[in-house]
């Protein structure tokens, strides 16, 4: 950020006295603040606040320590867990997600808007003992794979669950109302054709130029993504804001690759093996391929493991560019192969 990003200037406060009050203004019970760099200076900031500060003195190690600082503080019977740089999540989505828990009890709640997961998670008492056996730079999605059928997704209508600020040029972005929305679930752009389709689950440079090669051999494209505009999207043929893949019509021809950065990867790979996708690749290092495959829950392990996580034929691709021509050319082997 270049800065840090808890004081950064934002609506008339920093960007955490921002999130801080947003959870002020709903039914949490209490605020628990765990702090690691720069504690001294950021408690001093925001220290006139009836909050528990937490300092973690093993912040380095990655946000899995500050998890379990955080957790072991919690005298109630939940926790919701709020990220520092999420300023746009409203109090009444809060709400809703400990209503719901109240009223179904699951061990993990978790907020999706449109068919993307988002943030803030909720967590019962009884995985908090998982959540302390985590360590290094290592979120609560590591514990959701042993809770597949006790975790409760609730549908709610705000996009804050998706919006954060990982770079200072998100934070300039997202200043701006227009980046905060998104503009329709329906499909945009051009009409589909009888074309073989790629599907480009976000918008990581790998995705952006498989889409302009897509199309240069003829291939009908569709990227997926919650805030990208049709217009700043070229080389795509539509650009669909809803993940939901039964809006793409037949999966025959369908060739889908996942390159999201790692924000909602479980819930691609599962619309795309729900949908019989013949290819299906997901573009993450090895580690970050094993926890999405891990995740992902109701298909058969030979289903899931048919997701290729080294995506793209071996001509030593190095870079954006070369990575996205090796997928492609995977692709036009694998529709060959099986006309």
């Amino acid at each position: 950020m270049g800065a840090m990003k808890q004081l950064l200037p934002f609506g008339g406060a920093t960007l955490l006295e921002t999130v801080i009050g947003n959870v002020r203004r709903s039914r949490v019970d209490e605020i628990i603040v765990v702090l690691g760099a720069s504690a001294d200076e950021i408690r001093q900031r925001i220290g006139g606040d009836p909050l528990r500060i937490v300092v973690n003195p093993d912040f380095r190690e990655g946000m899995g320590t500050s998890l379990r600082c955080g957790i072991a503080q919690v005298r109630g019977d939940a926790a919701l867990v709020v990220l520092a740089d999420q300023p746009f999540v409203e109090p009444a989505t809060i709400d809703r997600l400990i209503e719901e828990y109240r009223e179904k009890k699951p061990q993990i709640t978790i907020p999706v808007y449109r068919g993307f997961r988002g943030n803030p998670v909720l967590l019962d008492r009884s995985v908090f003992s998982e959540i302390m056996g985590l360590g290094g730079d290592i979120g609560c999605r590591a514990i959701f794979g042993g809770h597949s059928d006790n975790i409760l997704k609730v549908s709610v209508d705000d996009a804050g669950v998706l919006l954060d600020m990982d770079t200072r040029e998100d934070f300039e972005r997202l200043q701006l109302p227009e980046a905060r929305t998104i503009e329709s679930a329906d499909l945009s752009g051009r009409a589909t054709d009888s074309r073989p389709q790629v599907v480009i689950v976000g918008t990581e440079k790998i995705g952006r130029t498989l889409a302009k090669i897509a199309g240069l051999v003829n291939f009908g494209v569709t990227i997926i993504d919650p805030f990208l505009p049709p217009g700043q999207a070229p080389e795509a043929d539509r650009v669909l804001h809803l993940l939901d893949f039964s809006a793409l019509g037949t999966a025959a021809d369908s060739f889908v690759v996942i390159a999201t950065g790692g924000r909602f990867d479980e819930e691609a790979v599962e619309q795309a093996l729900r949908c019989g996708s013949r290819y299906i690749a997901l573009v993450a290092n090895r580690k970050r391929a094993a926890e999405v495959l891990g995740r992902v829950t109701g298909f058969e392990p030979e289903k899931v493991s048919s997701v290729r996580t080294k995506a793209g034929i071996d001509i030593r691709a190095e870079g954006p560019e070369e990575i996205a021509l090796s997928i492609m050319a995977e692709i036009i082997a694998e529709r060959h192969r099986t006309q």
